[in-house]
């Protein structure tokens, strides 16, 4: 019987980098990551407690902050609802349906994206302000949108929504219709199908997307300033307070307030990163039972070996 020999497979030149190379690019990225965000992040908590927490403290439950605060948490709390009910709608039709007009669909869910955040806020000013298509109309019926809570929230779903559905599409047109064929074909129903094999199958990009969508909302600066109107206590969300406490000088307060900002967001990049690796390793399944001592597992008991 001939012998043959396996030569280990050949490495090109060209994928591999001298050490000092190497070395070089890491060094540069730690320094970019130390410049641009290790270092802001610990000014903003130095300036933060620049003054004790005594100061810190008084800032945070300052009555203006406590409301720009309750109104952040208020504005995210109603639009990530809403734009879970549509980010998990729109790509579940895109990515298992065809159907006319698909494409326009894909295009305008990538809309904030492409629309400044300040032209947002406009669009609804013109839409829902005293001199709007419907300002007259609410004005009549004593509605108020523009510098009221609906208005900060609108402006927050719209600059979100593309979020969720953005990390479901691709999730969901890479897992393909075979599942959900199946169970159909097996007699279960549309709600069945979604909730016992859909819904397990997109989870944690689900949440991957919940994650991005409310760290979105907390920190929308742009189109929230257009149709809040700056009033403090009422329609103040945190940032737009802290651009306010900035303004004005008070420097302590501001950095106190956008600490706040600064620790939601790590714990969303916490959240974001465990998910992450969720994802790239899944428990395992569990091996099934053996039928007896010694069998090997998944085969019957007196199966040929």
């Amino acid at each position: 019987m001939s012998t043959v020999i396996l030569s280990p497979p050949l490495v090109s030149e060209t994928t591999t980098e001298p050490r000092w190379v190497q070395r070089t690019l890491i060094a540069v990225a730690l320094a970019f990551l130390t410049l641009f965000l290790f270092v802001p992040l610990l000014a903003v908590f130095a300036e933060a407690l620049k003054k004790g927490l005594g100061v810190y403290w008084a800032a945070l439950v300052e009555p203006d902050a406590r409301a720009a605060i309750q109104l952040t948490f208020l504005a995210a709390a109603v639009a990530v609802p809403f734009n879970l009910v549509f980010g998990v709608a729109a790509a579940w039709a895109i990515a298992k349906f065809e159907f006319r007009g698909k494409s326009v669909l894909t295009t305008l869910i990538d809309l904030p994206f492409a629309v400044s955040p300040v032209i947002a806020g406009l669009v609804y000013v013109l839409v829902f302000g005293a001199h709007g298509w419907f300002g007259p109309w609410l004005a009549e019926h004593d509605l108020k949108v523009i510098f009221a809570v609906p208005g900060i929230v609108l402006a927050t779903v719209f600059v979100t929504f593309p979020f969720i559905a953005r990390e479901l599409i691709p999730l969901m047109q890479a897992q393909g219709t075979e599942e959900e064929e199946a169970a159909i074909v097996l007699g279960a129903s549309g709600w069945q199908m979604f909730w016992r094999v859909t819904l397990p199958n997109i989870k944690w990009g689900l949440l991957y997307g919940v994650i991005l969508c409310t760290a979105r909302a907390m920190g929308e600066f742009g189109a929230v300033s257009v149709v809040s109107g700056h009033i403090r206590g009422l329609t103040n969300t945190l940032p737009l307070h802290v651009e306010i406490l900035y303004n004005e000088y008070n420097f302590a307060a501001a950095f106190a307030c956008a600490s706040v900002l600064t620790l939601l967001a790590l714990v969303m990049l916490a959240v974001k990163t465990f998910i992450e690796w969720q994802t790239r390793h899944p428990h395992p399944a569990a091996p099934p039972a053996a039928t007896a001592a010694g069998d090997t597992p998944g085969r019957a008991v007196g199966d040929p070996a």
